[in-house]
């Protein structure tokens, strides 16, 4: 079977400036793609090729590779092994520097070590870049099987589901039979479920953090809004750019994407507090300069458009619009009542993208939910899952005990 490739979007481009003169830059033009590609330093990437994948969608995925990092050793018995999954612009590389292909540090640098929460010394930890992401795994930069160039927009629709599937694969590739706990925030929160309500006999515990258990409309709206922005951007070239020079990718179509999911991640008190109606040093907002908020923006686009790929970006925000955990199931309530996993289900009050009511859904729907919904108190919106440290400790830990737990008993050993 074919795999079925995305549906092109003629939206008309977005205005666009010629590409300016290197010469003329602060820094150097980002080059068409942030992806990871062949060649760069490999970093502390691993990789596992798993065959052909199976779509829920329709049609199969040939040639799937998963990059991957772990910490620490598994044991003997494979009971040890940790799953610490990843939100959309995220990757394989939890913790530690960034250096030669690797552009940023691990995104949870402090849960994750010797003595740490995720103790390195008692847990063999895993992190894999997701299906459909640019940093090592497949997804709309890699090369497509039989070709020498990129899929581009001939990538076909994953799903939450189907990232999974290959994260199970990875598991077999390591000898890995059952997770003792599965951890996830956001989009990684919604492959942690997934993994709980759809493999119950390879998970023994899970820490749902930040997300849903079905996209809603809202959030839906205002990513179908960043995946508009992007294809509407001249230099997409209806996926197919990953070849063009330098200052050529679809940069400011993805800028913009990343300028409305900032705001989404953050709250407007946050923001208020922060910024107000400061102008940006050096600049005068009535005659054209900039506000500091816009500054702010400004820079998280920048940064994202040299790390990440637009295609990815398009395809793994797809996958969040499509993901409902009861698809095939009966249903988003029947597949939460059927799930018997320990679970840890915790959201931020300030959280305006995942607001609480969406974690509040999963704990009373979900059977193994443990202890009720946990809320983390945070100024900082959706972020405060990455950012309150503090607070996610505890939250770790229970969940590392329980999935322990779950394997010392007659169920877990089976």
């Amino acid at each position: 079977m074919t795999a079925v490739a995305h549906p092109s979007q003629a939206t008309g481009p977005l205005p666009r400036p010629a590409v300016p003169d290197q010469s003329a830059r602060t820094a150097p033009l980002p080059a068409a793609t942030g992806a990871w590609r062949e060649g760069d330093p490999v970093a502390g990437r691993r990789f596992a090729d798993l065959g052909t994948l199976p779509l829920q969608f329709g049609g199969e995925l040939p040639g799937v590779r998963l990059a991957y990092e772990t910490w620490g050793t598994l044991d003997a018995d494979g009971g040890n092994a940790v799953l610490v999954l990843h939100a959309l612009t995220g990757d394989a590389h939890v913790s530690g520097p960034a250096g030669p292909g690797q552009p940023t540090p691990g995104w949870w640098d402090g849960l994750v070590g010797p003595g740490l929460a995720l103790d390195t010394d008692r847990w063999f930890v895993v992190a894999a870049n997701v299906l459909g992401g640019c940093q090592g795994s497949t997804g709309p930069a890699s090369i497509r099987p039989g070709t020498d160039r990129p899929w581009g927009s001939a990538f076909p629709r994953v799903t939450v589901a189907d990232q999974v599937t290959a994260e199970a694969r990875l598991a077999d590739h390591l000898g890995v039979g059952r997770w003792a706990t599965v951890i996830g925030g956001s989009m990684g929160g919604m492959r942690a479920l997934e993994w709980a309500v759809g493999h119950p006999d390879r998970v023994g515990a899970a820490l749902v953090l930040a997300t849903s258990a079905a996209a809603t409309a809202d959030q839906i709206g205002t990513q179908s809004t960043q995946i508009a922005v992007v294809r509407a951007d001249a230099g997409w070239h209806g996926g197919d750019y990953h070849d063009l020079p330098p200052g050529c990718g679809p940069h400011t179509g993805l800028g913009l994407a990343r300028r409305i999911a900032q705001l989404t991640y953050r709250t407007a008190e946050e923001l208020h507090l922060r910024f107000g109606r400061d102008a940006q040093e050096g600049e005068v907002p009535e005659v054209g300069g900039r506000y500091a908020v816009q500054s702010y923006l400004d820079h998280h686009a920048d940064k994202l458009v040299r790390r990440f790929d637009a295609g990815s970006y398009v395809a793994l925000t797809d996958a969040m619009n499509t993901w409902d955990v009861g698809r095939g199931r009966g249903g988003t309530e029947a597949a939460l009542r059927s799930c018997r996993t320990p679970l840890v289900v915790a959201g931020v009050d300030s959280d305006r993208l995942y607001p609480i009511a969406e974690q509040r859904f999963i704990a009373e729907a979900a059977a193994g939910t443990v202890g009720g919904l946990r809320v983390i108190r945070s100024p900082f919106g959706h972020d405060g899952f990455l950012l309150e440290a503090d607070q996610l400790v505890p939250l770790v830990l229970e969940a590392l005990e329980l999935g322990e737990r779950a394997g010392r008993s007659p169920a877990g050993r089976a």
